[in-house]
C-alpha cells in the first residue's frame, strides 16, 4: 500500500483523530452517537468532502489495522500476553470504525460484503476474549497451548479483513468506473476520473483491481469522445498510472489503446497538455523495466508516427516537464525496437535534441539529461551518428554530462547523475571508433576526466557501473590518441585487463590499518 513519507510528529497528528474515534468506539461498544439518522450523517461526514476524501480515510484506517496485526504477530512470539490482549481491544475497535465509516458513505453493500463484515467482526471479539482468556493464566503449558489457538484465530482475522478490503476496493473501483461509463455530465465524469487516479496512486495492488474491472476499457472510451477533450489529459494520466500492472497492458491491447494515443498525439487540434499525457502512456507500456511488453505487437505497425509526433513534442516543448515526458517516451522506444533508431536519424532526431540541451529552462534537470542521453547512446550504434554528433557539437554536451553532479543530495537525482555519467561514458566509448569524434573528444579534454571519474570514487559517487563505462571509454580514445596518458594512468587503466583495472579503482580508498 501506497504511503507518503512524512514526520514523525505529523503523522501522530494524523492518525490522532483515528485513534480518538477508535476510543469513543470502544467506550460506546459501537453504538452510534446520535439516534437520528441524519444527525449521524452530519457528524461523521464533516470532514469528508468527498469519495476520494473517504475513500483515503479509509486506506489509512486500513493500513492501521495491517500495521497492528503485524504487531501483535511479533509481541505473540515474544509472549508478551498484555500486549497482545491491548492490541487486540484496538484492533477490534479500528474494525468496528471502518465498518461503520465505509457503510456511512457507501450507497450500497452486496450481502457478500455484509457475511464478511459478521465474520470478521464475530472473529475479531473472538480474538479478544480469546486473548483476555489468555491473561487470567500464568501456568506455562497452558499458555503454550492456547498460543497456537491464538495464532490460528490471528491468521483467520487477518484473512478475513484482507478480503473484506479486496472486495471494498473492488466496489469501490467498479462504482467509479460505471459513473464514468454513465455518466454524460463532465463534472461528474471528472471528479470520477479524479477518484479513480487516487485509487490508483496507492500502489499495484489497487491498479489491477481497476484493471480487472475493466479500467482500461472505459478510459479509452472517454479518450475516444470529442464531447471529453477537456478530460483527456487527466484520462491519460490515470491510464499510464493503470498501465503499470500486466492486466492494464493486456486491457489497452484488447482496446486498440496503442492505434488511439497514435491519434491523440498526430491530432495537431488537441493541446499539448493532452500530447503530453499521451507520451507519458506510452513512455509507461515501453519502459524497458517491465517484463510483459513482448504482446504490444501492434505498437510497432503505429511507431514510425508516433516517434514522428514525439521528436515533434520536444521540439516544440513549451516546458521542461513537457519535454521530459516526449523524451522518456522516446528513450524508451529506442529499447524497445533498434529500428526506432533509424526513424529518429531521419527525422534529424539528433540535432533537435542537441538544440534542446542548450535551452537550461527546456532540459533543467538531471532527469531530463537522462533521457537524452539514454537516446544519444542507442542511436551511437549507428555509424551514421558520429557526423550528427560533430555538427551538434555533441562532444562538448557529452563532456559536459561527464562532470554532473547532484544539487540537492537526492537519493533519486543522484542516481539521476550516475546514469548520466555512465550513459555519456558509454555513448563516448561507441563514438569514437570513429577518428574525428575521438579527436574531438581528445581536444575537449574528455581523457583527464575520465581519469579522474575513474580514480575518484566521489567523482562518480561511487558508482562500479559508471567506473566500468569509463573505463571503457578510456580505453576507446587511448586507442586513438595513446599520447593523451601518462605512463602510470596507461599501466594501471588502461593496459590491464578490465576487471583488474576496475579492481584496482574500487580497492583505491579502502583502509588497511
Amino acid at each position: 500500500m501506497h504511503l507518503i513519507q512524512v514526520d514523525s510528529v505529523q503523522r501522530w497528528m494524523e492518525d490522532l483523530k483515528l485513534m480518538t474515534d477508535c476510543e469513543c468506539m470502544c467506550i460506546l461498544q459501537s453504538k452510534p452517537i446520535s439516534i437520528e439518522k441524519d444527525d449521524q450523517n452530519e457528524l461523521i461526514l464533516s470532514s469528508q468532502h468527498s469519495t476520494c476524501d473517504n475513500l483515503q480515510l479509509l486506506l489509512k484506517r486500513a493500513w492501521i489495522i495491517s500495521t497492528e496485526l503485524t504487531r501483535i504477530a511479533q509481541k505473540l512470539e515474544k509472549n508478551r500476553w498484555q500486549r497482545v490482549h491491548s492490541m487486540t481491544v484496538r484492533v477490534n475497535c479500528h474494525v468496528h470504525s471502518m465498518i461503520n465509516e465505509y457503510n456511512t458513505f457507501t450507497r450500497s453493500s452486496s450481502e457478500e460484503m455484509h457475511q464478511l463484515e459478521k465474520l470478521l467482526i464475530d472473529k475479531c471479539s473472538e480474538f479478544t476474549a480469546f486473548t483476555e482468556r489468555c491473561l487470567q493464566t500464568d501456568d506455562e503449558e497452558i499458555l503454550k497451548s492456547m498460543k497456537s489457538c491464538v495464532n490460528e484465530t490471528l491468521t483467520t482475522v487477518a484473512q478475513y479483513f484482507g478480503q473484506l478490503i479486496e472486495l471494498v476496493l473492488t466496489q469501490e473501483a467498479q462504482n467509479l468506473l460505471r459513473q464514468i461509463e454513465l455518466s454524460g455530465s463532465l463534472y461528474v465524469t471528472e471528479l470520477a476520473i479524479s477518484s479513480l487516479f487516487s485509487l490508483a496512486q496507492e500502489g499495484a495492488h489497487l491498479c489491477r483491481i481497476i484493471a480487472k474491472e475493466g479500467g482500461v476499457v472505459v478510459l479509452f472510451k472517454i479518450c475516444r469522445q470529442d464531447c471529453f477533450r477537456c478530460l483527456y489529459p487527466q484520462t491519460l494520466r490515470t491510464l499510464a498510472s493503470i498501465c503499470c500492472v500486466e492486466e492494464g497492458m493486456h486491457q489497452l491491447e484488447k482496446v486498440d489503446g496503442i492505434l488511439c494515443l497514435a491519434d491523440i498525439l498526430t491530432d495537431t487540434s488537441h493541446s499539448e497538455a493532452t500530447h503530453a499525457e499521451a507520451a507519458a502512456v506510452i513512455a509507461q507500456i515501453t519502459s524497458p523495466h517491465l517484463t510483459f511488453t513482448q504482446h504490444l505487437s501492434s505498437f510497432l505497425e503505429n511507431m514510425e508516427e508516433i516517434v514522428t509526433a514525439l521528436v515533434k513534442l520536444c521540439q516544440e516543448a513549451s516546458s521542461g516537464e513537457v519535454f521530459l515526458l516526449a523524451s522518456a517516451a522516446l528513450a524508451n522506444i529506442t529499447f524497445f525496437d533498434t529500428m526506432a533508431c533509424e526513424i529518429l536519424l531521419q527525422l534529424n532526431a539528433m540535432k533537435i535534441l542537441l538544440a534542446a540541451c542548450s535551452d537550461r529552462h527546456i532540459v533543467d534537470t538531471p532527469y531530463s539529461r537522462d533521457q537524452v542521453v539514454t537516446i544519444l547512446a542507442n542511436m551511437s550504434v549507428l555509424d551514421q551518428c558520429a557526423s550528427e554528433i560533430i555538427q551538434g557539437n555533441g562532444v562538448q554536451l557529452l563532456m559536459e554530462m561527464l562532470f554532473e553532479k547532484s544539487s540537492s543530495g537526492n537519493p533519486a537525482e543522484a542516481a539521476a547523475c550516475e546514469r548520466v555519467q555512465q550513459k555519456s561514458a558509454v555513448t563516448l566509448a561507441r563514438l569514437s571508433r570513429d577518428p574525428e569524434v575521438a579527436e574531438a573528444a581528445v581536444k575537449l579534454s574528455c581523457i583527464p576526466r575520465l581519469i579522474k571519474l575513474c580514480r575518484s570514487p566521489t567523482e562518480r559517487n561511487n558508482s562500479d557501473s559508471v567506473l566500468v563505462a569509463c573505463l571503457a571509454a578510456l580505453r576507446r580514445l587511448a586507442v586513438m590518441s595513446p599520447d593523451g596518458l601518462e605512463d602510470s594512468d596507461f599501466q594501471q587503466l588502461v593496459k590491464p585487463r578490465l576487471v583488474d583495472s576496475f579492481l584496482l579503482c574500487t580497492n583505491m580508498e579502502e583502509s588497511f590499518v
